[in-house]
């Protein structure tokens, strides 16, 4: 027998399981138990109640708020806390009672602010026809002085005061659109007073009813009368108006200044209009022809300005 089977191994030691702490959920229940504690010492702490606080804002709230203090007694579990007080204050009756205004009140407001609107309209339109009737009498006092009293025609409407010069005879000859000695001695003499205006000018031209020659200069009335403001326009130009204050237009004879059926409407619609628009609002220019009105009766229209010539041949008659 070996000697390697004459020896005894030596016996394994058997490996237990660790003990188990069977007491646990002791730890477990003092914890809450603990946190049960503090929560309710919490609560304790949060019912109890600061006399001497609640006193001041009872008595702030009173202060403030100007209304009356009611008692109203009642046990508290602190001892009644209310009772070393004046009384608990009632909010709702030191509340401000509510305004009511009456539909009555609110018509007669609205109808105030109407009428200060309407006053504050009245006094702006009334400012911007002083303005443009100063500025008639400064070219009426231009062209009387230049020899040409009777040379324009004058009238404020919604847009403005309206120069009406009459082109017959006096700034184009018919079917013309090139000035005449006449007609530029009458832009010259309005042209200072045009200058000094800051209001916009817009120059209108115009004819009458009456077609152009067929196969002559011009296609239309439309385009006569387009070419006869253009050249006003620059001639006021030229005389020192600023361009970027002018504007031209033509309307043919869409906008007569008398009815057609009026003899004197051939030569009184071709016309050329220089407008000097109103720097008011649309409500204060809307009351401008009102008080034109009543500030003068409107002029009669003349078949032709007082000094110039009128067309005497039938060609002449018949045409823009």
């Amino acid at each position: 027998m070996s000697a390697g089977h004459g020896r005894r191994r030596g016996k394994k030691h058997e490996e237990h399981e660790e003990h188990e702490n069977h007491e646990r959920w002791l730890v477990s229940a003092f914890d809450m138990m603990t946190l049960l504690f503090v929560l309710f010492v919490v609560l304790f702490a949060m019912s109890k109640v600061d006399e001497n606080k609640f006193a001041a804002l009872a008595k702030g709230l009173a202060e403030s708020f100007g209304g009356p203090i009611t008692v109203s007694p009642g046990p508290t579990p602190e001892g009644a806390v209310l009772d070393g007080l004046p009384g608990a204050i009632d909010i709702a009756s030191a509340l401000p009672p509510q305004i009511t205004v009456s539909e009555a009140e609110v018509d007669a407001a609205a109808a105030q602010a109407a009428l200060e609107r309407a006053a504050r309209i009245a006094n702006e339109a009334q400012g911007a026809y002083d303005e443009l009737a100063a500025a008639r009498e400064q070219l009426e006092a231009a062209l009387s002085e230049a020899g040409y009293p009777d040379a324009a025609r004058f009238e404020i409407d919604e847009r403005g005061l309206v120069v009406h010069i009459v082109a017959d005879a006096v700034l184009f000859d018919a079917e013309e659109a090139v000035l005449r000695p006449e007609g530029k001695a009458i832009l010259t003499a309005v042209a200072p007073t045009l200058t000094g205006l800051p209001n916009v000018l817009r120059v209108e031209g115009h004819a009458n009813h009456l077609p152009v020659t067929r196969g002559g200069t011009w296609p239309s009335n439309w385009e006569l009368s387009g070419w006869r403001a253009s050249t006003v326009l620059r001639f006021l130009a030229s005389d020192g108006v600023p361009e970027d204050r002018m504007s031209a237009a033509g309307y043919s004879s869409t906008k007569p200044l008398v009815p057609i059926s009026d003899p004197a409407a051939i030569t009184v619609n071709r016309r050329v209009d220089v407008v000097v628009l109103s720097t008011a609002s649309a409500e204060a220019n809307a009351l401008l022809p009102g008080i034109e009105s009543n500030q003068a009766a409107p002029a009669p229209v003349d078949a032709a300005p007082a000094g110039a010539a009128t067309e005497d041949t039938a060609h002449e008659e018949g045409h823009s």
